[in-house]
């Protein structure tokens, strides 16, 4: 998760009011500085959306970018991930404070007394497989040839357990790691009997109608119409739109739409997608630096009108996306393709103060 760049995006939402023409201008601001590539976003509130992009779907080409398109939704895949836990756990298949050996014998060292609640909430200390620079496991260093490889969840664990944990007592600190939701996602996979994928896809995706909302697994390929994700390789930017997202699993492999994350999150926000008591426990944060709070796979940020709103960030080779709503029903996604230039760090608390309050 690239919180800075993610945070830096959000300077295209600038006014909502008096008119969403300065929206797109700070979208074309982004792409003429060469922050990035692509730009959409889309915001939602009480049945009315507004659209728009900035930028090229590709930098040959240079067609306009699509603000339907497709886009790898990296970190975000761990909302969805959560929310069928929690329903689990609605159904009584489970407690959350339930060791995870009770449900995955073996799958961590013996003894261990990591909870469902702490892979959740990134208090467990696992170390993250993803995210500290291992030579073909890193999800933040591209690298054309390993990226393209197939991983399977039993190996992207064993690189999380090759290194030891981030603290020695599960639940005694906080730190951010990928390997959590792989742990999630094989979770899901032995109470269900089926593949976490189908297991988003019927309890999530087909109820709400997420016809663009995909777990591609092996698959390599973007769905049409998608702007190009471009990545720095010694450094040289690349072309890094196609890549194995088995690399990512439950941690992160989704690809979705604007128009269907805004409607993931107004789904699971408004109540329709857990039970009451779930959906409180998802929201109850701790500190995670950076101005924000995490729960049960979701963010809170913290507004400096005093508001909070709720959602997830993510960043994968090529692609980060944004997507919070407030509790007054408003919602914005973004998506973006990182490029060359420089956004300020700033931008996020500036944004969404003018979004939200």
């Amino acid at each position: 998760m690239i919180l800075t760049k993610i945070a830096a995006l959000t300077l295209a939402l600038t006014t909502l009011s008096p008119a969403h023409d300065s929206l797109e201008q700070q979208l074309d601001a982004l792409v003429r500085t060469k922050a990035v590539s692509a730009a959409l976003v889309r915001v939602s509130e009480n049945g009315k959306d507004w659209t728009a992009a900035a930028g090229y779907r590709d930098m040959v080409s240079r067609k306009p970018a699509d603000a339907g398109g497709h886009f790898r939704i990296g970190s975000v895949t761990k909302s969805f991930v959560a929310t069928v836990v929690l329903q689990l756990a609605d159904e009584k298949k489970l407690s959350l404070d339930d060791p995870i050996a009770e449900h995955l014998p073996g799958a961590l060292p013996e003894g261990s007394p990591i909870t469902v609640r702490q892979v959740l909430d990134h208090t467990s200390g696992l170390f993250d497989y993803a995210g500290a620079g291992i030579p073909g496991w890193s999800a933040r260093d591209f690298r054309p040839v390993e990226s393209l490889y197939d991983q399977t969840p039993q190996e992207l664990l064993a690189v999380g357990l090759s290194r030891p944990p981030y603290f020695k007592t599960p639940g005694e600190g906080w730190r951010y790691s990928n390997t959590n939701y792989v742990v999630a996602a094989m979770l899901i996979e032995k109470l269900t009997g089926g593949s976490y994928a189908d297991a988003i896809t019927t309890r999530i995706l087909r109820p709400i109608g997420l016809t663009h909302t995909f777990l591609p697994g092996h698959d390599k390929a973007l769905p049409r119409p998608h702007a190009r994700g471009y990545a720095s390789y010694h450094g040289k930017i690349v072309d890094a739109t196609r890549i194995n997202p088995s690399l990512e699993y439950g941690a992160g492999e989704m690809i979705s739409t604007t128009a269907d994350l805004a409607r993931f999150f107004d789904a699971l926000m408004s109540g329709k997608l857990t039970s009451a008591s779930a959906l409180k426990q998802m929201r109850a944060t701790r500190p995670a630096g950076a101005g924000m709070g995490y729960g049960l796979g979701l963010q809170e940020f913290k507004l400096t009108c005093g508001k909070s709103v709720y959602g997830h960030s993510g960043g994968i080779f090529g692609f980060l996306t944004y997507a919070l709503r407030s509790d007054e029903g408003r919602t914005v996604v973004i998506s973006a393709n990182p490029y060359t230039g420089q956004v300020p760090a700033d931008a996020l608390p500036k944004a969404l103060a003018t979004v939200f309050c």
